[in-house]
């Protein structure tokens, strides 16, 4: 993975994968019944991708879409029974058209939102909360040194923007980096382009107010 941030570092966006503490706290809402269809984007090494597949046991479907050819096909080896393609994130209504799926019960991000533009930004959102069935759950992360960059803080206004609910979760400190989850549910109907949402005070948002995991 350092070898493809080193190579892409605006794609990547990280030079490690995600910690187990960091797997298990945005895989929490993947149902332990049932058989749900649970999206991953951004997956790189696939260290959320094996979680979830243990979390899913076979059950329901798994798609992972990785815009990385070689990052998608190291995981397509690793994770045998999840179904991988190297496809770019905003399409995501389409990938899951050409699979007979109408929605996603759980979707699971972990793009480097901050190294985005606004206008990628936009897409993906508007293409999870497509896709988004209803009940379901999107979950994604910000690396705890770049919340005060001026892409995380817009990401987070999109976030509200899109969605009803959006709560943060722990800190995670046993990661590398450091990093803060995020939960949404209920997309809000599209609303104009530059629309802003004040977030809720509900909602904490400061590392300071964020409790540890572990």
């Amino acid at each position: 993975m350092l070898r493809e941030f080193l190579r892409s570092p605006a794609d990547i966006g990280a030079v490690a994968p995600s910690s187990p503490r960091l797997a298990e706290a945005i895989t929490a809402p993947v149902p332990e019944l049932g058989d749900p269809v649970v999206v991953e984007l951004g997956p790189g090494t696939g260290a959320v991708t094996s979680i979830i597949e243990e979390q899913l046991s076979g059950r329901g479907h798994q798609l992972a879409v990785e815009a990385n050819p070689r990052l998608a096909d190291q995981l397509r080896w690793r994770c045998r029974m999840v179904d991988v393609i190297d496809a770019d994130a905003s399409t995501l209504p389409q990938l899951l058209h050409e699979r007979g799926l109408d929605k996603a019960d759980v979707v699971v991000s972990g793009l480097p939102w901050a190294s985005f533009s606004h206008d990628v930004q936009h897409e993906i959102l508007s293409a999870v909360s497509r896709v988004l069935a209803p009940g379901g759950a999107f979950t994604t992360f910000g690396y705890v040194h770049a919340l005060r960059l001026a892409s995380a803080l817009r990401f987070r206004q999109l976030l509200h923007t899109t969605f009803e609910e959006v709560v943060p979760g722990r800190t995670v400190w046993r990661n590398l980096p450091p990093a803060l989850v995020y939960h949404a549910r209920r997309p809000r109907t599209p609303a104009p382009r530059g629309m802003a949402v004040v977030p809720s005070r509900r909602c904490p948002e400061s590392v300071s107010e964020a409790k540890p995991v572990g």
